[in-house]
This record gives C-alpha cells, sequence and structure tokens, in this order.
C-alpha cells in the first residue's frame, strides 16, 4: 500500500488524545509521538493527526469510509465512535449496503461505516463530498487528480440519473453518486450533493503526498495550485476546489530527524519561511 499518501487531521491540542482513541476503536498502533505530529497505523494505512491550534474545524466534507465485512465489525466500530458522537446517517440497511451508518465522532471527524465487499487492499478510503460551488464538479476533480500523479485513474462511476431512488433532493443526472479514483495507487471515493451545507473544503482535514526530489515538488505544486488553486506556508496549498494538500519532500523529514538539534532546527526554521518546500535551500540551512 502507499504509505506516501496519507490523510492529515488537524487537532487543537487534543491529537494524542485522538490517536489513542482511533488506536483503540480500530485495533491500530501509535507509530510517532510528538507534541506537534501524531501518526497512526489503521489496518496498514498511516493517518497523520497534527496539533494545528484552533484556526480550523473538520467537517463531512471529507468524511472516511470503512469497509467493513460482518455486520458485528460495523456495529463495533459504530457504538464505539457514538461515545461523545453524533449519527448524520442512522445505522441503518439501506440500497447500497445492508448496514450502514454516517457518524460524526467526538473529535469532529466523519465516518461512513458500509458492510460490503472490498475492492482495493485499503479498509479506510477518504470521501471527498463536492458541494456549494463546487457541486457538479466531482468528475472535473477526479480527471485533475488521475492527470496531475502517476499510477493513477478513474474506477466505477455512477451517476444519480443512474440510480438516484431514496434522494429527497433532485440531482443533475449527470452529477456523481458515488465514484472511486487512485492516485499513485492510493484509493478515493467521491461525490456531488446538492445540499446547502454550511461547510466546505478547509484545512481541517488535507492530504499529504511524500515526494522523491524537487521536479516531483515542483510539479504537483504547479499543477495543484494553477488555475484558482493558491500557495499557502509549509508546504501546503490550496488546489481549486479550496482542498488542501501539503507536498512534503521526503529530504524534509530526513533533515528535521538529525539528531543534531541545532541543524535540525536550523532546517525548520527555514523551512517555516517557505511556501513550496526548496530542497536546496533546507540543505543549505542544514549545513550552515
Amino acid at each position: 500500500m502507499n504509505n506516501d499518501i496519507f490523510p492529515c487531521l488537524w487537532f487543537d491540542e487534543d491529537a494524542k488524545e485522538a490517536a489513542e482513541f482511533y488506536s483503540k476503536v480500530f485495533d491500530g498502533k501509535i507509530t510517532a509521538d510528538t507534541p506537534v505530529v501524531m501518526n497512526v497505523d489503521l489496518f496498514g494505512q498511516k493517518l497523520m493527526l497534527l496539533n494545528g491550534g484552533p484556526q480550523f474545524k473538520k467537517n463531512p466534507s471529507v468524511s472516511f469510509m470503512v469497509i467493513c465485512e460482518t455486520e458485528d465489525e460495523v456495529q463495533k466500530y459504530w457504538d464505539q465512535l457514538l461515545d461523545g458522537g453524533m449519527a448524520l446517517m442512522p445505522l441503518d440497511s439501506y440500497s447500497w449496503s445492508k448496514k450502514y451508518g454516517w457518524i460524526q465522532d467526538k473529535y469532529g471527524v466523519t465516518w461512513q461505516l458500509f458492510l460490503g465487499e472490498k475492492r482495493t487492499e485499503q479498509k479506510i478510503i477518504p470521501t471527498l463530498m463536492f458541494i456549494n460551488e463546487n457541486n457538479g464538479k466531482a468528475m472535473e476533480a477526479m480527471e485533475l487528480y488521475t492527470k496531475t500523479f502517476p499510477n493513477s485513474k478513474i474506477g466505477n462511476i455512477l451517476k444519480y440519473g443512474e440510480g438516484s431512488e431514496g434522494h429527497p433532493i433532485q440531482e443533475p443526472d449527470e452529477n456523481i453518486q458515488h465514484a472511486h479514483f487512485e492516485i499513485d495507487g492510493y484509493s478515493f471515493f467521491c461525490m456531488d450533493n446538492s445540499y446547502d451545507h454550511q461547510f466546505n473544503f478547509n484545512e481541517g482535514i488535507s492530504m499529504v503526498v511524500m515526494t522523491d526530489d524537487q521536479e516531483q515538488t515542483d510539479r504537483y505544486w504547479n499543477t495543484l495550485t494553477s488555475d484558482g488553486g493558491r500557495e499557502s506556508m509549509c508546504g501546503w496549498l490550496k488546489d481549486k476546489y479550496g482542498f488542501s494538500w501539503q507536498i512534503v519532500p521526503k529530504k524534509l523529514i530526513q533533515l528535521m530527524s538529525d539528531p543534531d538539534q541545532e541543524k535540525a532546527q536550523n532546517v525548520v526554521q527555514a523551512m517555516m519561511k517557505m511556501q513550496k518546500i526548496i530542497i536546496k535551500d533546507l540543505e543549505d540551512a542544514y549545513n550552515s
């Protein structure tokens, strides 16, 4: 599985508590434990939890689909996630799954628990909801993302016109009810939705992409910030849909992890001044 691409969840000083909670719910393990960053391994997948402060709140524009093999498994996760959380769609039998529910946990992360067949080795699949000004753009976004990254493809697509029973809002036939795509072997789901939601993509949930070199860093950065995207600081950017990415050279992590604290700190200080990460400038700071 590609662990060079993974979600990052933004927390306000409770990342460690959340990491312990998710490790318990999904029988995972904590793989990095620092005051700023916690990493957890859930089913062989990496999830990063960032203590970033109060600025950003997670919302259901990005949720996490968990493909479950038995009804008992769905129930087990549901009961634990409901502790301090709230149901967004009740746990029930639906046309697309014998046992399914959509739930927001006590940390603001939303999960779709789905009894069904796992079609990739990934058990947890980030699901992007294209709403408000992005409604109707799921197909365009999949095309952008799969063109940007290697080893990418668009998989199964269900449009509302092909199966819109049970949806109270009349969606345009061409809108995506559910679709699967992969970027560099990492699976996502996406959908369009016409409800008037009071939230949208923000930095509360972003995708981290670890890059091998400057050429790859430049290519992803330039493509995703073009045509209405925008640069932010420290390797963060927003694409034209407002979805946040972190384009992070592996060299940055290597240099920041150096046992020589002074050298590592010089690298961090240099990185804090950058928008796109420039590997040569990090190496200069390291050697200064």
